[in-house]
């Protein structure tokens, strides 16, 4: 556990990039997505970095209007898997979907993940926005606050079968013949709105008791999710003012439901140019604009409001109204768009482009980025950073100038705390919840 509050730090490893255009830059390889060796070449920079995790984002539903690295990418426990036998340190977290997957299957896969890894594995909760997802799995699409009632049921029924054997139940003894302690698995037997699972899991508790879970949602659904079951946040804002709003929000929802505001760690995606000087950064960053057509800027932007066709549109006029449009996809985002516009009264041609461009501002020099960052930091704008790979050396130069400076400030660690994800991330082993009510303690 880490003596006083530091920089938190985790890389999303996207293959050919999140930015539209960025397979197009002759520096990148355009097999990135499906490489092995790309992955591993980044997770052990990131490791290098001191970073808390990689983070393997995902999918269900594809258009041929979809971001190139969502085209043909990696399942994420798979890459996870082949990433924590190649780090010893750094955390593996993945997304798996609470809508198109079952409960068991999931606590299984992650709790496989965490033994694999050591006790670094942790699961980022979606609920599968696109409707486009329900027509690869024969079943209809839930509505919004469906998809989230139904999350929470699920974390509780996966948390439940991470319990299914307290921590000392495998005996293994050789001598008497007796391998385990029946009195210690239990059966979930769990019946509810959605699921209906016995349990129990057939795989033991890590050494970091559960996989760490994240949330991302930022809907006020979203946020109330989050703050009843998430270790951690993962969440994208404009500027440090709506960043500190979102944070403050969701730390009294926290401890609203009971919880320490110590006890979820919100972690802020940020694009990261740097350049030796803010010139070169600004030349990077306009390199990376270029490689974007306005139409692959449309498709994109029409993705976020369920592969809406904005091309019907005219670009330098005033975004248009497109009501409730949205609404049951990716709501935070989308609502986020509709705010923007109209606040800085922009074009569809200006939304369009906004919203393939790196998140924030974090475009300059190693010091004007490691400023920006102790800024967001104290003033209670995040408690770490995931950092999104927006030029082909963006990991790379991060590590190699940004985090030595913050390392001499004292605000970021230069040796690991631990070596589960837990223990790096300040968070607490989760207690067995049948140890609890053996042992009378309070849950």
């Amino acid at each position: 556990m880490s003596k006083k509050k530091e920089i938190r730090f985790g890389a999303i490893i996207q293959g050919v990039g999140a930015h539209v255009g960025l397979w197009r830059h002759p520096d990148l390889r355009v097999d990135a997505s499906v490489s092995l060796a790309f992955y591993k070449s980044q997770a052990q920079v990131a490791e290098a970095g001191k970073f808390d995790l990689v983070f393997i984002a995902d999918g269900l539903y594809i258009t041929d209007q979809s971001i190139p690295h969502f085209l043909n990418r990696f399942e994420p426990i798979t890459i996870l898997s082949a990433l924590a036998a190649v780090t010893s340190r750094i955390g593996v977290v993945g997304t798996l979907s609470t809508t198109y997957s079952e409960p068991f299957n999931v606590a299984r896969q992650f709790a496989s993940l965490d033994h694999i890894s050591g006790g670094r594995a942790g699961w980022n909760v979606v609920t599968s926005p696109l409707e486009g997802s329900a027509r690869n799995f024969g079943k209809p699409h839930p509505s919004h606050s469906e998809r989230y009632r139904m999350a929470e049921e699920y974390v509780e029924v996966v948390r439940g079968l991470w319990d299914s054997w307290e921590d000392d139940a495998f005996v293994r003894d050789k001598e008497t013949g007796v391998f385990i302690d029946k009195s210690k698995l239990h059966l979930l037997n769990h019946e509810g709105e959605f699921f209906s699972v016995q349990g129990p899991l057939n795989i033991a508790r890590s050494r970091q008791g559960h996989p760490v879970v994240f949330q991302a949602g930022s809907s006020e659904t979203g946020r109330d999710l989050a703050a009843k079951t998430a270790d951690a946040i993962l969440t994208e804002h404009e500027n440090i003012e709506k960043a500190k709003a979102f944070y403050s929000d969701v730390k009294a929802r926290a401890k609203a439901y009971g919880r320490s505001a110590d006890e979820i760690k919100i972690m802020h995606g940020i694009g990261v140019i740097v350049g030796r000087t803010q010139e070169e950064a600004e030349r990077k960053r306009e390199e990376i604009a270029k490689l974007v057509t306005i139409e692959a800027a449309l498709d994109h932007l029409g993705r976020f409001f369920e592969h809406h066709d904005f091309s019907q549109y005219p670009l330098d006029e005033p975004f248009p109204d497109l009501g409730d449009l949205g609404s049951n996809s990716f709501k935070g985002t989308t609502d986020r768009i509709k705010r923007i516009a109209a606040e800085r009264k922009l074009t569809l041609r200006q939304v369009a482009h906004h919203a393939v461009m790196p998140p924030g501002e974090f475009v300059g020099t190693p010091e004007y980025i490691a400023d920006l960052i102790q800024r967001w930091h104290e003033e209670g704008a995040a408690d770490g950073f995931m950092i999104q790979s927006v030029t082909p050396t963006s990991l790379e130069e991060f590590v190699e100038w940004v985090v030595p400076i913050l390392q001499e400030r004292g605000i970021y660690r230069t040796e690991y705390e631990a070596d589960t994800l837990r223990g790096n991330l300040g968070l607490p082993i989760p207690a067995n919840r049948y140890t609890i009510q053996t042992t009378g303690a309070r849950s």
